[in-house]
């Protein structure tokens, strides 16, 4: 079954990944997703991701099933972190696994596109000058 989670501290994606291994998949796709040193120009220090819970995981669930229906994978998973984190942190992870590696990758790209723009997840990100500001969430055809 399909799991998608918030996590409040780091988290190890081997266990992650080794959820998805089905006799049946003959391939695996992930994205992982790091805090970066900087956004727009500006020098970054870190970042704050803040969630409505309950909201995050229900609609997280509602991507992974329609990837699920979507797709023709076996299975898929994403956890996303949440609280502060730091330039190289790990923030985001989606896995998925199928018999082909056209229908992973897509899936995956479609997944994390889809967590980006639907999931009540906010980042307020710091800037090295002591400023910060919220970003909001982009459409999936921003890259």
């Amino acid at each position: 079954m399909a799991r998608f989670a918030i996590a409040e501290d780091a988290f190890d994606i081997a266990p992650l990944r080794a959820g998805l291994l089905r006799a049946e998949a003959g391939a695996y796709a992930s994205f992982e997703g790091w805090v970066r040193n900087h956004n727009d120009g500006r020098a970054a220090t870190g970042l704050r991701y803040e969630s409505y819970r309950a909201l995050a995981e229900a609609e997280g669930e509602r991507i992974l099933d329609e990837a699920l229906a979507r797709f023709a994978i076996a299975d898929a998973a994403c956890m996303h972190r949440i609280g502060d984190l730091e330039v190289g942190d790990l923030a985001v992870w989606v896995g998925v696994s199928a018999a082909h590696r056209d229908a992973a990758f897509a899936a995956c790209r479609w997944i994390i596109d889809e967590v980006k723009s639907r999931v009540p997840i906010w980042k307020h990100e710091r800037y090295i000058d002591g400023d910060a500001q919220w970003l909001y969430p982009q459409s999936q055809d921003a890259h």
